[in-house]
């Protein structure tokens, strides 16, 4: 398949979870013995009874790389979705707000299996989340779940860490890999979270090598990958490893390096930090966007600033306002 027959710009694949997003103060946190800001793994009992202790909360279909595929079809891109959801109510909340949202979902309902993913995300007032999440069946994604056509469509295949803790998983992203690298397409990964780099560093390490062109992390989670606590020592690492090394340091901005070129950028400029939810997210949007659509590197990088801005002005993990129209107004675009 050439690249004038690609019907995607990125086709993901991740944990399709729904997000159900609250407000709470630090005296909640200390209630439910809850690290504040801290990602944390729940079962179905645990999730029940926060979700019942929980006071209003918007209900979005979310998930790493789901919330990166909205952002790209936010920019005007061609997006794509791979991820698993049972034939249940979150599961339904999760399909239609995804292709609502403009992107391409047409992964079946899993019938007689565990119940659709939910991560309770509990913002407080300085706009830290705190992240309880049960994964229910969407790990249980194997290559069965796999559209071979779908991947060869895509520019971009964009796969993500949190979803490498089964073996079925792995073996997918491998699959998944293979597909795309047969059909001249290139291969992204996140590395999601810190505690999923100390989980998987080796198998990471050897992925990245093997499969990976492009990939994201911030300084936690590429220095706690190389195993250095020099940022400067990782990224040059990161740079050995990939043909695009693309690493976020919050305030500090980002930086993007390939072969012997190096971009630095700026953080954007923000009002108030409402939720940090999917900031990380949303910056691999702008910056995935930006390079199929054959923009410059330094580019890519203001476009994923620009959309991780925005999603922290506000609460929830999905844009508020068209990521395209403010691109133009910043001459983005």
């Amino acid at each position: 398949m050439s690249d004038s027959e690609t019907r995607y710009d990125v086709v993901g694949i991740g944990n399709a979870i729904v997000d159900v997003i609250g407000r709470c103060d630090h005296a909640f946190l200390a209630r439910h013995g809850l690290g504040k800001g801290h990602m944390r793994l729940v079962d179905a009992e645990a999730a029940a009874r926060l979700y019942a202790a929980m006071g209003p909360a918007v209900e979005i279909s979310g998930g790493s790389v789901a919330n990166t595929i909205v952002g790209i079809a936010s920019l005007g891109g061609r997006a794509a979705f791979i991820g698993k959801v049972a034939d249940d109510e979150f599961g339904r909340i999760f399909a239609h707000d995804i292709r609502a949202s403009g992107v391409a979902f047409k992964t079946p309902f899993a019938r007689g299996s565990a119940p659709t993913a939910r991560s309770l995300i509990l913002v407080t007032p300085d706009g830290e989340r705190t992240m309880n999440t049960y994964l229910g069946v969407s790990p249980e994604l194997d290559d069965t779940a796999l559209d071979p056509e779908l991947i060869r469509a895509g520019h971009v295949l964009y796969l993500e860490g949190y979803l490498f803790d089964r073996p079925e998983a792995k073996a997918a992203f491998y699959r998944a890999a293979e597909i795309a690298a047969a059909a001249g397409r290139r291969v992204a990964l996140s590395l999601s979270d810190g505690f999923c780099v100390d989980r998987h560093r080796a198998e990471f390490l050897a992925l990245i090598r093997e499969r990976i062109d492009i990939l994201f992390a911030n300084e936690g989670e590429v220095t706690s990958l190389y195993q250095t606590s020099t940022y400067d020592e990782a990224a040059r690492r990161a740079c050995a490893d990939v043909r695009i090394a693309v690493l976020t340091r919050s305030a500090k901005g980002s930086a993007v390096f390939s072969g012997e070129e190096a971009v630095i950028v700026p953080a954007d400029r923000v009002g108030p930090v409402v939720d940090t939810t999917g900031a990380g997210d949303l910056y691999a949007a702008g910056f995935l966007y930006g390079l199929t659509s054959g923009r410059s590197l330094e580019t890519c990088a203001r476009l994923g600033s620009l959309a991780a801005a925005e999603i922290i002005s506000h609460l929830g993990a999905r844009p508020e306002t068209s990521l395209a129209a403010l691109a133009r107004e910043r001459g983005l675009l």
